[in-house]
């Protein structure tokens, strides 16, 4: 219901033999190329705020570009990078051997950005380059991920005499990882001289011998947080690694043709047309690494730590055609089916069942059949349509707002009036925001006897710090209704006491402020901050338990936002600092 901003998406395809061997078989000698961009447009769903591609061409001789970047901003910022790309080939003079050919090789990234801190701009797109005129020491960088402890490596950073130009945790990454891979490269060099190496030869011995996993060893126990992080040098290194907790997600396939890397499984599923089993998971705290001969192998860069895969990327990130997240999606509605049926007093004959678009759709129907268990006579119908986007050039605030509840329309005529209970499911309800001034108001048109409003995710109380935009506390419908509680019965104590222990450095005092209340009270309180002015229909929240959650997807365990149970210190120490700051402004006014 609520579009939540997500980072990010990549993408990285190694070709394994000589480029003419592509353009013999499948007649494009851009091939890999299109292949990129086919698994890009494929996780449009995780960033349309910015895209970038960049490549290398192995091999090229001196004088010749053999690294490529293209980026762009918008939601079309897929169609204006492959746009660029292409027509800056077809513009290339074939005839000038110093032209290059552009975008024209052996090594491909790509990256969909969605911002979750707040900067914009092309210079926050990935992938990000550091240049160098040694080979190996040019260095590119995408990932999705969100780094907790940004301060904390800033200041190792300039420590050492180094002064970033730009204070993001993408820089800063690439800073450190740029100042180690340097390092390995003098490491080879005084290798090669010991050697009895000289000139030229020192060079194709440093390009031949790179190990990104020195690289990697002595640059991720630097950072805290959840990712994916991906690589390239101009020397001819691939890399990719996940967090120790599988926080992000990451797969790749492999044949003698080629190796690619993706956010989602039936991303290369579709792709590269395979079945389930062929592709693979990157484990916790492990890499995948290329080198420049192309010979893959994957390396425990850092210790596996407990398993806390993101499971919102199974409620809602993540395309539902993936095999294990339909299945999971389903069963997260299938398994309400009791707390339902209370809801509507067993009711089912006089019952309509509905959906949020888009990302609920399967939870629905697992949600149906679920109530099909009891009883063949379940009444669908697609009662809530996603109409308009607010068009942002409108700026008056009556108008403004009158447009914003109307985003969404109704089925008129779907429900019989005043004899009908209405139950619709959603993914997630975060800040309530569309519900207050949107979906409550158009669902009450169709006066129904009672509206049931069922979120297929627990109640959200806790802020996220490893990719999803939900920092601010404050902003959490369920935050809110637990604050307006512990106020009416005069227990603000307990605000006052979590304050004093975050502040002393109690990472998990937090939590303490919604133990004195059960989910049906924080329930009830929420209908009542949400219920827009004038709607006099009894509503109902339904809400997934967390033991529904973990039974229904259970290789993804991390629930930090509804539990605030946090994988590392850094979210922890974060999710403290967003309640001291709530807490500061409201003592403020």
């Amino acid at each position: 219901m609520e579009s939540l901003k997500h980072e990010c998406g990549v993408a990285m395809i190694r070709l394994l033999k000589p480029l003419d061997y592509y353009e013999k078989k499948y007649g494009d000698k851009h091939y890999a190329l299109g292949k990129l961009y086919l698994m890009m447009e494929k996780q449009h769903n995780r960033g349309q705020e910015g895209a970038g591609v960049a490549s290398v061409k192995l091999h090229q001789p001196s004088g010749h570009e053999y690294m490529y970047r293209e980026k762009a901003e918008g939601k079309d910022a897929i169609t204006k990078v492959f746009g660029s790309i292409y027509q800056q080939i077809s513009s290339i003079d074939e005839d000038d051997p110093s032209a290059g050919p552009a975008f024209l090789g052996e090594l491909y990234m790509g990256h969909l950005r969605y911002s979750t801190t707040g900067k914009g701009g092309l210079k926050y797109v990935h992938p990000f380059l550091r240049r160098n005129n040694w080979r190996a020491k040019n260095l590119c960088l995408c990932g999705n991920f969100n780094m907790t402890n940004i301060d904390e490596v800033f200041a190792f950073l300039t420590q050492q005499g180094q002064s970033p130009r730009i204070y993001s945790d993408s820089y800063i990454m690439l800073e450190l990882m740029g100042h180690r891979l340097d390092r390995e490269v003098e490491r080879l060099f005084v290798e090669a001289k010991e050697q009895g190496l000289e000139s030229t030869d020192i060079t194709e011995y440093i390009d031949s011998h790179v190990d990104m996993s020195n690289v990697l060893k002595t640059t991720l126990p630097h950072f805290d947080g959840g990712y994916v992080m991906c690589g390239m040098t101009g020397s001819g290194e691939m890399f990719s690694m996940r967090d120790p907790s599988g926080i992000r997600p990451a797969f790749y396939y492999a044949d003698d043709e080629i190796v690619a890397i993706a956010s989602e499984r039936p991303v290369l599923q579709t792709t590269f047309d395979l079945n389930l089993e062929d592709v693979k998971e990157l484990q916790r705290g492990q890499a995948l690494i290329i080198n420049r001969a192309g010979e893959m192998r994957l390396e425990q860069i850092l210790p596996a730590a407990e398993n806390k895969a993101c499971s919102f990327e199974r409620i809602y990130f993540s395309r539902g055609n993936d095999y294990d997240i339909h299945k999971e999606r389903k069963q997260l509605g299938y398994q309400l089916r009791d707390q339902i049926l209370k809801a509507i007093d067993g009711d089912i004959e006089h019952a309509v069942f509905s959906y949020i678009p888009n990302t609920a759709e399967v939870a629905y129907y697992g949600m149906l059949d679920g109530m099909r268990s009891i009883s063949p006579n379940v009444r669908t119908e697609k009662v809530v349509w996603k109409d308009i986007k607010l068009r942002t050039f409108i700026t008056e605030g009556s108008t403004r707002n009158d447009l914003a509840a109307h985003v969404y329309d109704i089925t008129f005529g779907s429900v019989v009036p005043y004899v009908d209970n209405l139950v619709v499911i959603d993914d997630s309800i975060v800040r309530g925001i569309t519900l207050r001034e949107s979906i409550i108001k158009i669902l009450d048109r169709l006066h129904p006897k009672k509206i049931v409003i069922v979120s297929s995710a627990p109640q959200i109380r806790y802020p996220d710090y490893y990719g999803i935009d939900m920092s601010r506390i404050g902003e959490f419908i369920a935050f809110q209704a637990c604050v307006s509680l512990l106020r009416e019965r005069k227990m603000t104590n307990i605000l006052d006491d979590t304050y004093a222990k975050c502040k002393a450095g109690d990472l998990e005092a937090i939590r303490s402020i919604y133990e004195p209340f059960t989910a049906e009270e924080l329930n009830a309180k929420m209908v009542e901050l949400l219920r827009p002015e004038g709607v006099t229909t009894p509503i109902e929240l339904v809400f997934q338990t967390i033991e529904g959650l973990h039974s229904a997807i259970p290789n993804h365990p991390g629930d930090w936002y509804f539990t605030g149970h946090y994988p590392t210190q850094g979210g922890a120490r974060l999710a403290a600092k967003s309640f001291m700051a709530w807490y500061e402004g409201q003592a403020k006014r």
